[in-house]
């Protein structure tokens, strides 16, 4: 690990928890182990940015605007001096400051956590490497839901594993909480 690194935390809104509009698989595990790298970031003293979705139109299925469910959740509440980059879209650097925030504060390099899998984490991770960030998915502070195409029901699990399997194929490395918290810890 070199350079100054960010900690990106996509999504983790009330709405993906239970008695939420939108329940995610696990999503409760997940959380905690972003909770986990946020406490390390915070520990660091390296910056950890939250990005919180909310849809334009009270219409929509969940995250809808000003919403209880489109605010982040308590177990990872951001802290003073944390920006919150409210988006629109599943990349979260489209139509937001996200990329000029980490760019304020030299950031060569992003830690990704976060929801969905199979659409916010994937949309930002690839456009994090397009920016030309060194970019790593931490895959179980990571959720989704069951998905169904073309009559075929996916578990979240596959659909995850696919997701992870995907991005670790060609666009960052993907590996575990504990596996990036311990080299951080070699590291220091």
């Amino acid at each position: 690990m070199s350079g100054k690194q960010a900690l990106i935390v996509v999504d983790i809104q009330n709405d993906y928890f239970p008695g939420g509009l939108w329940t995610l698989s696990k999503v409760e595990a997940a959380a905690a182990k972003a909770a986990q790298v946020i406490a390390a970031f915070r520990e660091r003293g390296d910056l950890v940015v939250h990005i919180r979705h909310e849809f334009t139109s009270q219409d929509a299925p969940f995250f809808r605007p000003h919403s209880e469910g489109a605010q982040l959740h308590p177990s990872v509440i951001n802290k003073a001096g944390e920006p919150v980059v409210l988006k629109h879209y599943i990349n979260s650097f489209r139509e937001t400051e996200l990329k000029q925030v980490l760019d304020d504060h030299g950031v060569s390099e992003v830690v990704v956590v976060g929801n969905m899998s199979h659409m916010c984490v994937d949309g930002i991770t690839r456009a994090a490497v397009d920016f030309g960030y060194r970019t790593t998915v931490l895959h179980d502070a990571c959720a989704t839901l069951d998905l169904e195409f073309n009559g075929v029901k996916v578990p979240a699990e596959q659909v995850h594993a696919a997701f992870m399997a995907a991005l670790s194929f060609g666009y960052a490395p993907v590996i575990s909480t504990a596996e990036y918290l311990g080299q951080a810890r070699n590291a220091a």
